[in-house]
């Protein structure tokens, strides 16, 4: 069974950074493709960012494009996401997601593609 344990949210303010981690475990971490979604108060879940199993690939929403650089360490099991230019729209809580289907190795932009999820950490901006 796959686990999936998100760090590095907090508080920041307009205009700054963070790196948002995610550890992975319980399979072969460089087979699955992985992406960061998330989920604002009242909203639906969103896609942020997705990367291919060898990190050759990437994807990202237009909200995010520019600002964020999706990337993974096969040999370390873990997924990162790095945010630039954080604004109060970007509070939400950031969650990570594997999918194991992915047979061609690609990239994935919807929530249903996506088999496991962590909890969550949370990333609120503000002054």
């Amino acid at each position: 069974q796959v686990h999936l344990v998100e760090s590095g949210g907090g508080l920041v303010q307009p205009g700054g950074s963070l790196r948002l981690s995610c550890v992975f475990s319980g399979r072969t971490f460089g087979r699955y493709t992985m992406g960061w979604f998330r989920q604002a108060p009242g909203k639906e879940r969103e896609f942020v960012a997705t990367i291919s199993w060898r990190g050759t690939r990437t994807s990202y929403a237009a909200s995010v494009q520019g600002r964020a650089f999706i990337s993974r360490d096969n040999a370390e099991n873990t997924l990162y996401l790095r945010m630039n230019g954080l604004q109060p729209e970007d509070t939400a809580v950031y969650y990570c997601a594997a999918d194991e289907n992915n047979v061609s190795g690609g990239v994935a932009v919807v929530a249903e593609a996506y088999e496991f999820w962590g909890q969550g950490t949370q990333v609120t901006v503000s002054s």
